[in-house]
């Protein structure tokens, strides 16, 4: 194999992990919006063993593939945002039951 065509089937295994990568953060950012958060954690195994091959292959270093590397970290921070919503919407959710637990109980206790 000539050095043109291995550079040729290496940038393309090197774009699939990316692709791959950016589809599991997409999908991640939908399922966490959903409230699955079950399968957000099941993409986030899958997502890690892509992020190896990225980091093995180095191709986040490459200057032609800042543009993908920037939009990457967006979908991450993007992801991170989601999942800060939705942790803050469950402390809500549960600042209310002990609110409602406490005002059963005085019910329970003078009625």
């Amino acid at each position: 194999m000539k050095q043109q065509e291995f550079d040729a089937v290496n940038n393309d295994g090197q774009m699939r992990l990316l692709d791959d990568l950016q589809g599991l953060l997409e999908k991640q950012i939908e399922m966490a919006r959903k409230g699955n958060l079950r399968r957000v954690e099941a993409l986030a195994a899958q997502a890690d063993s892509i992020v190896a091959g990225i980091v093995q292959t180095r191709v986040l270093q490459q200057p032609e593939f800042d543009d993908r590397r920037e939009h990457l970290t967006k979908l991450y921070k993007k992801l991170e945002l989601v999942l800060a919503a939705g942790k803050d919407a469950v402390g809500r959710q549960l600042r209310r039951v002990g609110s409602g637990r406490k005002t059963l109980q005085a019910y329970r206790k003078y009625g």
